[in-house]
């Protein structure tokens, strides 16, 4: 392992793209430490620790922290989330966004640019949300002239922590907003280790072991896959007569990745935002809202389900799965080219993915149920719980393939020189 890290930081593209990546999540982190102008961090903080269970404490921890300071960053990346989420649903309803979508790289860089409007939308919108709530309840004293320059403060922390997850992505490792928010993640760490540590002899025995299963079974479900049998034949390419094979096409049976839990986190952020500009529904929703919630719990578990199916339906599609087989003389021993070929991924697909979505959905509840039956405090299940546990081993799984693939093109390199 070490021999292998020792190996990656020799790599001198491989260096300058962690060396990046690092320098900007110490940009992230301090911006989190930096409050909006006119907020006493202390008032806001003081209001959270009054919170308890509720839903702003899933959403500081996906901010790592920076809710409860009302920093620049306090908004975190989720509306960039939440707008990725909406331009994917749209992609489906509105045939103009369908089109772009099959496109290529042209479109794909439109609909970005759309999801950016809608990002700056979204945090405005957000943004106002939170600072009506924090004066309402007497955490935030400022007047009208000072609202707007909050707001407009919040929402560019917002776009300025966009772009620097796709610098991360662009020249850093991994993908930028996953990274951002597995740094959120990893800041709550030493509370929850600290809870854990001052907690009873119940949660100090058995916490542990529960970790290291939820870690074991995350790795488990990430690196499974069903590999299907594919068989090319021999044809000619011009005056060449190329050799069939065979080979496999990997389907993974958690296709989606950590994308399911963040996109229902990011949904179910909006009630207690809406319950901001209503201040009749607020009751409802806190009653009805709480993460310890059975309603809020079933809603979440459905959710993570349904959007584990959408999203592994927008990265594999098996129509033109087969489509690119056949194109190739590529062909599945027992099943005929075509349509059968695109019906038999579709319906490999979804049996894989049904195991995969339940266990997302049972790993993204398991701290509530931790909370409430189990003894365990909630900074301890927040910040090492199965959601957070799952996000930070699936990013880092996905990060050390990437640099492992980086590696790879060296030697390939020096091999063929």
């Amino acid at each position: 392992m070490f021999s292998w890290l020792a190996n990656a930081w020799r790599v001198p593209e491989l260096r300058k793209r962690v060396l990046f990546t690092a320098l900007i999540l110490a940009v992230y982190r301090l911006g989190s430490w930096i409050p909006a102008p006119g907020v006493d961090s202390s008032a806001i903080d003081d209001f959270f620790h009054g919170q308890g269970g509720n839903v702003l404490g899933l959403l500081n921890l996906f901010s790592g922290g920076a809710l409860s300071q009302f920093s620049l960053f306090a908004l975190g990346i989720m509306p960039y989330v939440t707008a990725s989420i909406i331009l994917q649903l749209m992609t489906v309803v509105i045939p103009r966004l369908g089109e772009l979508q099959r496109e290529g790289e042209a479109g794909y860089a439109k609909i970005t640019q759309y999801t950016r409007y809608l990002t700056a939308i979204l945090a405005a919108a957000q943004a106002t949300g939170y600072a009506f709530l924090f004066r309402s309840q007497g955490a935030l004293h400022a007047g009208s002239g000072q609202m707007v320059l909050i707001i407009v403060s919040l929402t560019a922390g917002t776009v300025l922590l966009m772009w620097l997850g796709e610098l991360i992505t662009k020249r850093g490792i991994g993908n930028g907003i996953s990274i951002l928010i597995f740094a959120s993640i990893l800041i709550s760490a030493p509370l929850g280790i600290a809870a854990w540590w001052n907690g009873g002899p119940m949660e100090k025995l058995f916490f542990p072991l529960i970790a290291v299963g939820i870690c074991a079974s995350v790795v488990f479900v990430q690196e499974g896959q069903r590999r299907i049998p594919v068989q090319y034949a021999k044809r000619m390419v011009g005056r060449k007569m190329t050799a069939g094979g065979s080979t496999y096409l990997p389907l993974r049976v958690n296709m989606a990745g950590v994308i399911p839990i963040i996109f229902a986190a990011a949904i179910l952020a909006f009630p207690p935002t809406i319950a901001t500009y209503f201040p009749a529904s607020r009751d409802f929703v806190n009653a009805h809202f709480q993460p310890g919630n059975w309603l809020y719990l079933l809603i979440e578990g459905g959710m993570i389900v349904i959007f584990t199916y959408f999203y592994t339906a927008v990265q594999f599609n098996p129509v033109d799965q087969a489509d690119n087989l056949r194109k190739y003389g590529g062909y599945i021993p027992g099943i005929r080219p075509g349509p059968p070929t695109a019906q038999y991924l579709d319906r490999v697909l979804a049996r894989l993915t049904l195991p995969g979505s339940l266990f997302l959905a049972a790993v993204a509840v398991l701290p509530s149920l931790f909370i409430r039956y189990g003894g365990f405090s909630q900074a301890t299940s927040r910040a090492l719980g199965g959601t957070s546990v799952l996000i930070v081993v699936g990013v880092a799984l996905d990060t050390m393939r990437q640099m492992e693939s980086q590696m790879m093109m060296r030697s390939y390199e020096g091999f063929l020189k």
